[in-house]
């Protein structure tokens, strides 16, 4: 989906991966949103598919990657790769 709608190398990942983590924690989020979809699509395969998480559960995987995890959890919803119900009790990863 977005690999293919920004044309993104496995060259251009790598490299953003290794600019954007240190230590597998996420140390800024980028500006460019081609370099955001990256780090996006990379964080979101933190989750299993088919799984419905918690949001305590979906803040925990969050918090091991970046300090303002709300703020990521915010962008893998706006972005559709990750779902939640209207309650916001049950999230899934988007098969993508």
């Amino acid at each position: 989906m977005y690999i293919d709608e920004y044309q993104i190398s496995e060259e251009e990942i790598k490299k953003v991966l290794n600019i954007y983590f240190k230590e597998e924690r996420l140390i800024q989020i980028p500006k460019k949103e081609k370099k955001r979809v990256i780090i996006l699509l990379y964080i979101s395969r933190k989750f299993q598919k088919n799984t419905y998480y918690t949001e305590k559960e979906v803040n925990e995987i969050l918090k091991s990657v970046f300090e303002d995890f709300v703020m990521i959890r915010r962008y893998l919803i706006d972005y559709k790769l990750l779902n939640r119900n209207k309650e916001g009790t049950k999230y899934w990863v988007v098969n993508i």
